[in-house]
């Protein structure tokens, strides 16, 4: 079986708008470069890295960190047509299932992208696995095993919605708890918990 890990990456000037309340943009721009390395050397874990780019100079990054293959984004869409494009390639090059990896995680590990994929093969095919955000109910990673086992939902309550989704096709939903990705920086208040746990 073979899994593609597919790293969701925003352009490293526009990401992190919600923080200008606390940061400058030098400092956002840091901060989402940084995470997004963490994200892409966690997602050796799997048999794929995949990063859906962007901007070119997203692109270029995520070569330099040892991604496998690099799908550059036109233009920035969202985070579900982003997840869409590095989906339809993964099923283009034969994958059996995608993890889903948000880039701002500032606490992800190998061990702890590693540990999803081992859960996620004790369930049988179709099968749907989200690990959820600290708080209003975001994903921070979803695992389908087939890649299109369920439809993207990602942005205000996904968990909620990926659940429905799953139940309304028949689609094993499972949750995985992971300290490692729980935490997503996308507010003020991220920062406390980030500072607290770095």
């Amino acid at each position: 079986m073979t899994t593609w890990v597919v790293v969701l990456v925003k352009d490293f000037n526009s990401a992190k708008q919600r923080l200008q309340p606390a940061l400058a943009p030098a400092s956002r721009r840091a901060l989402a470069r940084r995470n997004a390395q963490l994200a892409v050397r966690a997602a050796s874990a799997g048999d794929h890295i995949l990063v859906v780019a962007g901007s070119e100079e997203v692109a270029e990054s995520a070569r330099k960190w040892g991604a496998a293959e690099v799908l550059p984004e036109l233009r920035q869409e969202g985070q579900n047509v982003a997840a869409r494009r590095g989906i339809n390639r993964a099923i283009e090059a034969g994958a059996d299932a995608v993890l889903l990896l948000s880039s701002d995680l500032p606490l992800v590990t190998r061990d702890a992208v590693r540990a999803v994929l081992d859960a996620a093969a004790s369930f049988q095919a179709p099968i749907a696995m989200a690990v959820p955000a600290v708080g209003r109910g975001g994903t921070n990673a979803l695992y389908l095993r087939p890649p299109e086992a369920i439809a993207l939902h990602f942005g205000d309550d996904s968990l909620a919605k990926f659940r429905h989704e799953a139940e309304t096709h028949g689609v094993e939903f499972v949750i995985h708890e992971s300290d490692a990705m729980a935490l997503d920086v996308d507010e003020p208040s991220d920062l406390v918990l980030m500072r607290r746990a770095v």
